[in-house]
């Protein structure tokens, strides 16, 4: 059987009000989160920190048990393992992104396949954030919170617009000419901090501690695959996003 290796796994043995009272104060938690992975003591190891921090968990072993569990069961996130008995994880993570009930359910893959092409090929497909195992469950489960916190977290000032594209953070929604368009959570969250920052050139590293909110140890490509899925879905933005060679991205007016 795997066995995950996790310098933090003392940790289970400190007294639980310790662990509570590290994360009962943030309103971000409480969630509920599906973890997809056929390793159980992974699973439970996973489970554990996250019930800790005070989220509501469910756990499943196979990838065809999970649009039907999604369907009777809506989760907040989804993290979820690559290598799974039925369907792995990245035909589990297209599928999910296909259908209009589970397209906006935030994704963090987990895997044991740590090159960059599978990183990479999990990002085309949706994925908003990618663990490679062996994996610290602390860190996961602050993944978890920057992006919940991401993704939940309303919008101060109502819709953006940018020409013929409308952002509404209220209701996570994104409309090119009137038409729903439908983006990731990282997709949405990057369009919408590209908007509120239009003019600027803003750096790879910039983006990923501002959007993805934690020091992002997946590489900076992970910024142009998002942003190269921003261009196909939204056409308008192909010209109006300009690559800052070796540095970043700066948005200008859409011609």
């Amino acid at each position: 059987m795997r066995r995950v290796c996790c310098p933090l796994e003392g940790a289970l043995r400190q007294p639980e009000d310790r662990c509570v009272a590290l994360y009962s104060a943030d309103p971000f938690f409480m969630s509920h989160i599906l973890v997809v992975e056929d390793d159980s003591d992974i699973a439970a190891l996973i489970a554990h920190y996250l019930e800790k921090a005070g989220h509501r968990v469910d756990k499943l072993a196979s990838g065809t048990d999970v649009l039907p569990r999604l369907r009777k069961v809506p989760a907040d996130l989804v993290i979820l393992d690559l290598m799974l008995p039925g369907l792995d994880g990245l035909v589990v993570c297209q599928a999910m992104r296909a259908d209009p009930a589970t397209s906006e359910i935030p994704i963090i893959m987990l895997t044991a396949r740590g090159e960059e092409s599978d990183r990479i090929s999990g990002l085309e497909l949706g994925a908003d954030d990618y663990v490679t195992k062996p994996f610290s469950p602390k860190e996961l489960s602050a993944r978890v919170t920057a992006l919940l916190r991401r993704t939940t977290r309303g919008a101060a000032s109502g819709p953006l617009r940018h020409g013929p594209i409308t952002i509404d953070p209220d209701r996570h929604l994104v409309e090119l000419n009137g038409q729903n368009v439908r983006l990731t959570a990282k997709e949405f969250l990057l369009l919408q901090y590209l908007v509120q920052h239009k003019g600027r050139v803003l750096s790879r590293d910039l983006l990923l501690s501002d959007v993805w909110g934690y020091n992002y140890t997946g590489g900076t490509r992970t910024v142009d695959v998002h942003i190269r899925r921003l261009r196909e879905k939204l056409p308008p933005l192909s010209d109006a996003i300009e690559t800052i060679k070796q540095f970043g991205y700066k948005l200008i007016d859409i011609p």
